[in-house]
């Protein structure tokens, strides 16, 4: 029995597995060490298997530099009591050195190189976790990074300026992270998307009996200014800087730092996932299920 318990507290500290989960494991193994870590991986790969169609929509966006490059990340886990958690943080941390070491171009791509980090991390902690999202950035000569992570990880924003200095920088990361602009400037918004607009504007206008009798001329006029204001809202570059007290436009402060938004990331957790209602008293008693 000393040997078991002796075993058990060395496979705990090798896998961060529960004590219970590390005895079956060996009892399983015949009480051989490595083939019981085998068994815990083979039986993490199961329980992620289950957990797959859960809702992960807690977890952490942070962001990590690494000589001339900037990365924001967006790791996912079930519940924010988990998202505090040290061994969540250092999977999130652990999941930003695979990418600076190997620059993988999507997140079907990063989820293949940490296929075994994941399952031992689903062993430890018990809950599905996912890679949601992530940008990789790198710096040319003359270019400054900004960064700003909110809440301990509840939303971040990575940005890249030509020009200004870290100071600057931070204060347009700190005002994308508040104000939530989807583009750097009206003038980068991808034509398609003003045109479908415009087609849902010409709709909302046809709808509206007020302007039934008003000439096409003035029609298109109204068009045009909605379809506007939807994207100069979103556009960085115009929107009434935080840190101006006359709520100057961005564009202003830009010019003044003679400095320009060549790229920006903002990540909020969980954002546009549909969270379930769950029943933790029924949730409890099928894990109590799942256990016997």
């Amino acid at each position: 029995m000393a040997d078991l318990i002796a075993l058990i507290k060395e496979l705990r500290e090798r896998t961060g597995a529960g004590m219970m989960d590390c005895k079956k494991a060996l009892v399983e193994s015949n009480l051989d060490i490595t083939q019981a870590q085998e068994w815990l991986k083979e039986k993490g790969v199961l329980k992620a298997a289950k957990k797959a169609d859960r809702v992960a929509a807690e977890g952490l966006s942070l962001v990590f530099f690494k000589g001339n490059h900037g990365l924001i990340l967006e790791v996912n886990c079930e519940t924010d009591f988990v998202s505090r958690g040290d061994a969540f943080r250092q999977l999130v941390s652990q999941t930003a050195d695979v990418i600076f070491a190997n620059t993988p171009t999507s997140v079907e791509a990063l989820v293949a190189l940490t296929q075994s980090m994941y399952t031992d991390a689903t062993i430890k902690i018990g809950e599905k976790i996912s890679i949601r999202r992530f940008e990789l950035m790198s710096l040319a000569q003359g270019q400054t990074f900004g960064h700003y992570v909110h809440m301990n990880g509840v939303v971040s924003s990575l940005v890249k300026i030509n020009g200004g200095d870290q100071s600057f920088a931070n204060q347009i990361a700190m005002h994308v992270t508040d104000r939530a602009p989807k583009y750097a400037s009206f003038e980068t918004v991808d034509k398609a998307l003003i045109e479908a607009e415009r087609l849902v504007q010409i709709e909302a206008v046809k709808a509206d009996e007020k302007l039934a009798n008003k000439p096409a001329a003035i029609l298109e006029k109204i068009i045009e200014g909605k379809v506007n204001t939807v994207f100069k809202e979103q556009s960085l570059d115009l929107q009434p800087f935080m840190f101006s007290e006359t709520e100057e436009p961005v564009k202003q402060y830009l010019v003044k730092h003679k400095a320009s938004v060549l790229q920006l990331v903002r990540f909020k957790v969980g954002e546009g996932i549909e969270k379930k209602e769950i029943d933790f008293a029924i949730e409890v008693m099928s894990q109590v299920k799942n256990t016997q």
